[in-house]
């Protein structure tokens, strides 16, 4: 048998991508990639960019749901874990401690609110939640967790239980008891729910992912302090928002904030290596971790290995030497002046906002008897009439932000250029325009039945 050789099957299997995922993996999200024109063969990608088995290059305004926000191939953290692997160090005695999960702690821990002052890793931002509902349980004696409407908490079993998209749940459960959701920026709902004395921790997104929405000024800190006044814990779900993506190192900065509990992820991986952490308050962890015998009631086998932990630190690194939390605040403004015009000039913009690099348009439908019909049978078709030309017209990349729902959201690498912002902005406008002609509908109908059809023949 001969040595691997992972060049080798990269150049030699090209463009089987699809086939593979289709044969041996999820075939239905093969068939809606091919539905939406979005089936690329992907070869390589660099800061801001991907590019196809072609040579063409695709402007990624998703960034991995926000994973590269250093951009792609990032070759600061690649030297690191490089340098890494050539240490040939103890990794994961697991009987035992390392060096860098503790220096990786020991700066996220410098960088966040000072009343937090303990770490705990895991491997993705799900884990990070599911950690977070363990830890608020423990610590407080009490079991309910509250969640906001419409938030997004990874998909895990546990944090599927405090996820309020419906077209995620949907045929999973039962799931964990005490878990109840309460609508998002409303603090009398907050409030009622808090009074009743039995719930553990309030668990929210400073801004929620999904569709970017941003809550009142005096949302957050009211609710922090109706926690404090109802001694339940205020936990905060920074895995999207974590890292510079809003201008500031962590979201809940822009509040002056003081949670008990921080779930990040994503970003933190510098795009190679999967981790994510809690931060919390040592009287949080304390009242967990009370014990010699309660030493290892909470982990994880692979939270404290040395690839994630290197990949880490070099991910704070890069940001700091790069400037990228002053630049995500800065790219996050002219990313706004640039598309906020867009809800003056057409009927079809109902709204455009963002903090930082964490963007979202909000459209509605003409006002006609065929648009109200096609929205009535499939909620939210009209976005995808700008996300889908965006894509295979101007090789954008951008999402659809949720089922039924007309927001098309991007978050982009935080390395993106001023050019590559006014790009976008130029190719938002000229695909809104179309959309707001009279045959668009019928020319997208037409062109997605086609791709349908070619995707039902395959299978």
């Amino acid at each position: 048998m001969s040595e691997l050789d992972i060049p080798s099957i990269l150049s030699s299997r090209a463009g089987e991508e699809l086939a593979l995922a289709e044969q041996h993996m999820n075939p239905q999200f093969v068939r809606v990639l091919r539905a939406i024109g979005f089936d690329r063969s992907w070869v390589g990608a660099e800061g801001a960019e991907l590019i196809d088995g072609e040579g063409n290059r695709y402007l990624d305004m998703l960034g991995g749901f926000g994973v590269f926000a250093l951009g792609r191939n990032n070759p600061a953290v690649r030297r690191a874990l490089q340098e890494l692997l050539d240490a040939e160090t103890a990794n994961l005695p697991q009987m035992g401690v390392t060096l860098l999960a503790g220096v990786l702690a020991e700066q996220l821990l410098a960088r966040a609110p000072a009343n937090l002052d303990a770490a705990l890793f895991t491997n993705s931002g799900a884990e990070s939640v599911e950690a977070v509902i363990k830890l608020a349980r423990a610590a407080t004696g009490r079991a309910r967790i509250l969640y906001c409407d419409h938030a997004f908490h990874g998909l895990t079993l546990g944090a599927l239980s405090v996820n309020g998209n419906e077209e995620f749940r949907d045929r999973f459960g039962p799931f964990l008891p005490g878990c109840d959701p309460v609508p998002f920026g409303d603090l009398d709902a907050l409030g009622r729910e808090l009074a009743r004395g039995d719930v553990a921790a309030f668990l929210v997104e400073p801004v929620q992912g999904k569709t970017v929405t941003i809550p009142e000024a005096a949302y957050l800190p009211e609710a922090r302090e109706l926690c404090r006044r109802h001694h339940a814990l205020f936990a905060v779900d920074e895995v999207q928002t974590g890292l510079g993506r809003t201008g500031r190192f962590l979201a809940l900065e822009h509040w002056a904030l003081e949670p008990d509990l921080v779930a990040l992820s994503k970003a933190l991986s510098g795009g190679y290596v999967p981790v994510g952490a809690v931060l919390g308050t040592r009287e949080v962890f304390d009242r967990v971790f009370d014990s010699m015998e309660r030493a290892v009631v909470h982990g994880s086998t692979f939270a404290t290995n040395d690839l994630a932990a290197a990949a880490g630190i070099a991910t704070l690194a890069e940001l700091d030497r790069a400037g990228l939390v002053e630049r995500a605040r800065r790219a996050g403004e002219l990313l706004l002046d640039l598309t906020r015009p867009l809800a003056e000039r057409y009927e079809t913009v109902r709204e455009v906002r963002g903090l930082g690099l964490m963007w979202a348009i909000e459209l509605s439908p003409p006002r006609t008897r065929l648009w109200r019909a096609a929205e009535d049978r499939q909620g939210g078709i009209f976005s995808q009439l700008i996300a889908v030309p965006l894509f295979t017209e101007h090789r954008i990349l951008t999402q659809v932000a949720g089922h039924r729902t007309n927001v098309v959201k991007a978050i982009p690498p935080l390395v993106v250029t001023d050019d590559q912002l006014r790009r976008f902005a130029d190719a938002l406008a000229d695909v809104i325009e179309h959309a707001e002609r009279p045959r668009a509908m019928a020319r997208f109908g037409v062109t997605m039945g086609r791709r349908m059809l070619r995707s039902r023949a395959r299978v």
